[in-house]
C-alpha cells in the first residue's frame, strides 16, 4: 500500500465496535434478501413470460403496446430483484468469511458456500447479455459499420443500407468479418445466456436454494455469535482483511502496469491453450479481496458511511478489468469454431487483441488510482 489512510476506510479508525454491530449488519443483509426475493416472486421470477410486444392470438392491436410497456416494466424489476439478491448474498458470504473467529463454525461454513453458489449462479445470465453486448460495440467501434444482427439478415443477406456503407480502404478486411463475427458471438453468447437463464431459475426452484433461503430467515433474527463475540473488537479482523488485500496489491506486476500498453502480457493471447489468460488470475484475486475490505468497512463503520474515492476507482478499474478479460476468452473461443471464414476469423482476432488492449489500460488506471498519495490539509 502506498499509504495508509486514516480514515473512513482504515478499519482501525473510530471507536471500538464490537460482535454486535456484525449482527447488526448481517440481520439487515438478511432482511435485505429476503425482501429482493419476495419483489423476485411476485414479478414472476420463477415462471416464463411471453416476449415483449407480443399478444395473445384474437388480442385488440391496440394493447400491444401496453403489453409491452408491461412485460419490460416486469423484466426491470426482475432484474433489479435478481441483483440485490445477488448483492445481499455476496455481503453475508464476505462478512462471514472475514469475521468468521466469532462465528459459530459449523453453522458459518455451511451457508458461506451455498451463498456464494447463489450469487454465481444468478451472476450468470446478465454477465452473458453485458459481455455480448460490450463485443458487439468494440466490433462497431474496430470496424466502423455495426455489425448487421442475425435476426436483421433476410435471405438476401444484410440490408441495403448496410451493404451500402462504404468502409475505410484499412479497415476493409475487417468490415467484412465484422458482421459475421458480431452473428457468431451473438449465436454462442445468446445461446450460453438462455442456459444460464434456465440453470437460475432451476437453482430459484430448488431444495438447496430452499435451505440457502431458510437459514438467512433464521440470520434475519437471529445471528449465531460465539460467545466471546460480544467482547471481541471487530477492527482487528477488519484490518487483517485490508492487509491480505495490501499484499496482494503488492504481489500485482505494478511496474509492469505502470505503463498503458504491456506488449509482453500480449503474449499468452496467441498461445492455443483454451485456459484463461495465466496473468489475469492475481488481478481478479485483489477485485475479490478489495470487495471484501469493502463490506468489512461498511460491517465496522456503517453501510452509509462514504468511502474513499481511491477505493471507488480502484475497484471500477478492477470491474473493466475483469469485463476486459473475459470478453477476450469468449473472442478466442468464437475464433476457434470450425470452419469459420478467414474474415471472420481475423475480426474476432483484431476483436481479442483490442480486449487484451482493455485489460492492460484496466491495470494501469488501477495502478495509478491506488498509488495515488494523500493530499494533507496544510
Amino acid at each position: 500500500m502506498a499509504q495508509r489512510h486514516h480514515d473512513v476506510t482504515d478499519p482501525a479508525a473510530g471507536p471500538v465496535t464490537t460482535g454486535e454491530a456484525l449482527a447488526g449488519y448481517l440481520r439487515g443483509q438478511a432482511t435485505e434478501f429476503l425482501r429482493a426475493l419476495r419483489l423476485h416472486r411476485e414479478t414472476g421470477g420463477g415462471t416464463s413470460h411471453a416476449p415483449a410486444g407480443s399478444t395473445a392470438a384474437g388480442a385488440p392491436g391496440g394493447t400491444t403496446t401496453a403489453t409491452a410497456a408491461g412485460a419490460s416494466s416486469g423484466a426491470t424489476a426482475r432484474v433489479d430483484a435478481a441483483r440485490a439478491l445477488r448483492r445481499s448474498a455476496r455481503r453475508i458470504s464476505g462478512s462471514l468469511h472475514t469475521f468468521r473467529p466469532l462465528l459459530e463454525p459449523e453453522w458459518s461454513e455451511g451457508i458461506r458456500p451455498e451463498l456464494a453458489w447463489l450469487s454465481g449462479t444468478l451472476a450468470l445470465e446478465h454477465a452473458y447479455g453485458a459481455r455480448l453486448e460490450r463485443l458487439l460495440l468494440a466490433l462497431n467501434r474496430l470496424s466502423g459499420a455495426a455489425p448487421v444482427p442475425p435476426q436483421l439478415v433476410g435471405p438476401g443477406g444484410p440490408s441495403a443500407d448496410a451493404a451500402a456503407r462504404p468502409a475505410a480502404p484499412d479497415r476493409g478486411n475487417l468490415t467484412v468479418g465484422a458482421a459475421k463475427a458480431g452473428a457468431l458471438l451473438d449465436r454462442q453468447l445468446t445461446l450460453a445466456r438462455t442456459r444460464a437463464h434456465s440453470t437460475a431459475l432451476q437453482a430459484l426452484g430448488s431444495s438447496r436454494f430452499h435451505a440457502v433461503a431458510d437459514k438467512v430467515a433464521v440470520l434475519a433474527s437471529e445471528v449465531p455469535l460465539t460467545s466471546a463475540a460480544a467482547a471481541t473488537d471487530l477492527r482487528a479482523l477488519a484490518r487483517a482483511a485490508e492487509e491480505r488485500l495490501a499484499d496482494a496489491v503488492t504481489a500485482l506486476p505494478l511496474v509492469t502496469a505502470g505503463s498503458p500498453y504491456n506488449a509482453e502480457a500480449l503474449i499468452h493471447g496467441l498461445s492455443p491453450d483454451p485456459a484463461p489468460h495465466p496473468q489475469d488470475a492475481p488481478w481478479h484475486q485483489v477485485r475479490l479481496l478489495l470487495r471484501l475490505h469493502r463490506y468489512a468497512c461498511e460491517v465496522v463503520h456503517g453501510r452509509g458511511t462514504p468511502l474513499d474515492v481511491r477505493l471507488l476507482t480502484a475497484g471500477e478499474a478492477l470491474d473493466r478489468h475483469r469485463d476486459a478479460s473475459e470478453a477476450s476468452s469468449a473472442a478466442a473461443q468464437a475464433a476457434r469454431t470450425p470452419r469459420i471464414a478467414p474474415a471472420t476469423a481475423y475480426a474476432l482476432g483484431v476483436l481479442h487483441a483490442d480486449q487484451r488492449h482493455e485489460v492492460e489500460a484496466a491495470r494501469y488506471a488501477f495502478q495509478r488510482s491506488w498509488q495515488k498519495q494523500t493530499i494533507g490539509a496544510p
